[in-house]
C-alpha cells in the first residue's frame, strides 16, 4: 500500500508483490525500488508496516501480507470515521468539548489542550488549504497506543486524541489534543509529549496546495 506522494509517484495506491518464501522488508524494499525506479529515491527514508504493525529490515514478510510503506509523516481517507476508546480519526469537524470531556474526572487537578489549526502562511507561501491523508486503521491503532502509554506511565492521568483527514480550510483544526493530571505541571508535559509522538510516529500525511499547486510535507511530490 503507498501513501501521499510514494502513490502520486507510482500511479497507484496498492501493487501486488510476488516474493520469495522467508523474504525480508529488505528483500522486498530492494525489490520495489528496482520494479518501480520512480520509488527508488523516496524509499530510502520511509518505513514498513507489516499488517499494521511497524517492522524493521530483518522482520520476515508472512505470505499474504498487507504492507504499508510509510514515508515520513506530517501530521485523510475517504470519509470513514474510525475510533478507538481514547480516540478518533474522522473527515468531520472536530469538538474540543468532546476531547476535553473525554479526560476530566474527579481527581484530575489539571486538564490542558492543544489545537492544532490550519494556519494561512506556511514555508514562505500562501496556503489555501490543506488535505490530510492516513493509513486509518494503523493510525488508530497508533494513536491509542501513545495515549495508552501516557496513562501507564503516569498514575491518575488520562489523554485524548482526535484528528481530522480530508480537506481541511484554513483556520480549521486538524487535531485536538486533551490531556489531565492530578497537577498542572504533569497535564502540560503530557500534551506536549501526545503531540511530539504522533508527529514523529502516526501515518498521517498532510498535501499544502497554494495558487502554484501541492506538495506534500515530509518526502516531496
Amino acid at each position: 500500500m503507498l501513501f501521499a506522494g510514494l502513490r502520486q509517484r507510482a500511479g497507484t495506491d496498492q501493487l501486488n508483490i510476488q516474493l520469495p518464501s522467508g523474504a525480508t522488508v529488505a528483500q522486498l524494499r530492494g525489490h520495489l525500488a528496482r520494479e518501480v525506479p520512480e520509488l527508488a529515491g523516496p524509499l530510502e527514508a520511509c518505513r514498513f508496516a507489516v499488517n499494521c504493525e511497524f517492522a524493521d529490515d530483518n522482520t520476515p514478510v508472512p505470505p499474504d501480507a498487507e504492507v504499508a510503506v510509510i514515508p515520513p509523516v506530517s501530521g485523510g481517507h475517504d470519509g470513514t470515521e474510525l475510533r478507538a476508546d481514547h480516540c478518533r480519526l474522522t473527515d468531520k469537524p472536530l469538538e474540543l468539548g468532546q476531547v476535553l470531556a473525554a479526560v476530566e474526572h474527579a481527581d484530575a487537578g489539571g486538564v490542558t489542550s492543544f489545537v492544532g489549526n490550519v494556519r494561512r502562511h506556511s514555508r514562505g507561501k500562501v496556503v489555501e488549504y490543506l488535505e490530510y491523508e492516513a493509513y486509518a486503521p494503523m493510525a488508530v491503532r497508533e494513536m491509542e497506543s501513545i495515549a495508552r502509554a501516557l496513562e501507564q506511565r503516569h498514575i491518575g492521568v488520562r489523554v485524548c486524541i482526535h484528528h481530522r483527514i480530508g480537506r481541511l480550510e484554513i483556520g480549521e483544526a486538524a487535531v485536538m489534543i486533551a490531556a489531565s493530571a492530578p497537577h498542572r505541571a504533569e497535564a502540560f508535559s503530557l500534551c506536549r509529549e501526545a503531540i511530539e509522538a504522533l508527529k514523529a510516529n502516526v501515518p498521517i500525511w498532510k498535501r499544502e496546495v497554494d495558487e502554484h499547486g501541492g506538495a506534500w510535507i515530509g518526502q516531496g511530490p
